[in-house]
């Protein structure tokens, strides 16, 4: 009788699966990771009808990880953690981005883009004056020049070949290359300062996610056979150098996502903690 009291331990599907993932090393650890976002990638092929709808959710999650931001520079009235250098670059290729809506063409896109603009100069705003004090500028050490100045020059090389006037082309390529590394700063500054934040890993979390969605919208075109994007490949450098951004987006914060992941799930801490060897 006694030992029919005794509760049995119950096996826990999801923390056995967590402590597998764990024991395994770091070549088993991307390709498992590979494996996971191409059948992500899958289900989105099958669920979302328009794909275009994927970029209109990566704009929407790329806002509301920055008014996560702004939520604790205005609760917590301290903004360590957080690169004032990322913000900065993110202003710049969406007030560009902007500029060349306005130009070339306009849609939903650009009034997500203002909305955003509006919430990274706000942000710029608050780190640049009511909490200088507590912006940790030793640890944001990137220079911007060394990520702006080769985004120019891949600009001027690889650009859209449309009918639109030549400045208006370059900005166009330049403000898509500097969203593929606005957020290097950040993740430079996380990893000198090791832990991370909790709404800077949200923050930056959502960029993550929003990258994926992004990157999946023009692979999904793809898939669905679009002729235009499948001739444009073969006649120019332009569409592949596009393609080829939102890959090196999602890439440079599949790391980071990872760990965001383990914190919760595998650590049940919440805390972000990065080795150094992630940026």
């Amino acid at each position: 009788m006694g030992g029919e009291d005794k509760l049995k331990p119950v096996k826990d599907p999801m923390l056995a699966a967590v402590r597998w993932i764990k024991g395994r090393n770091a070549n088993e650890k991307l390709a498992l990771g590979v494996a996971a976002g191409f059948m992500l990638l899958i289900l989105l092929w099958l669920v979302v009808d328009d794909h275009d709808n994927l970029f209109v959710m990566s704009e929407i999650i790329h806002f509301i990880g920055i008014a996560v931001l702004i939520y604790k520079l205005q609760t917590r009235k301290n903004c360590a953690g957080l690169s004032l250098r990322t913000q900065e670059l993110t202003a710049m290729f969406l007030a560009i981005r902007l500029y060349c809506s306005f130009m070339m063409e306009y849609d939903i896109h650009t009034l997500l883009d203002l909305l955003t603009l509006i919430a990274s100069l706000y942000t710029i705003y608050i780190v640049r004056g009511p909490l200088k004090a507590t912006y940790q500028a030793e640890l944001d050490n990137v220079n911007p020049l060394y990520v702006v100045g080769p985004c120019i020059v891949l600009a001027i090389i690889a650009k859209p070949g449309t009918n639109h006037f030549f400045v208006h082309r370059i900005l166009w390529a330049l403000c898509v290359y500097l969203e593929a590394v606005s957020v290097f700063p950040q993740l430079r500054m996380m990893q000198n300062s090791k832990v991370v934040e909790r709404f800077t890993a949200h923050y930056v979390f959502a960029l993550g996610l929003a990258r994926f969605l992004s990157c999946a919208h023009w692979v999904l075109q793809i898939l669905d056979g679009d002729s235009y994007l499948l001739t444009a490949f073969w006649r120019g450098l332009w569409p592949v150098m596009v393609l080829l951004s939102e890959i090196v987006q999602t890439f440079i914060l599949a790391d980071f996502c990872y760990y965001y992941v383990k914190s919760y799930v595998a650590d049940g801490t919440g805390i972000v903690r990065l080795p150094s060897g992630i940026v």
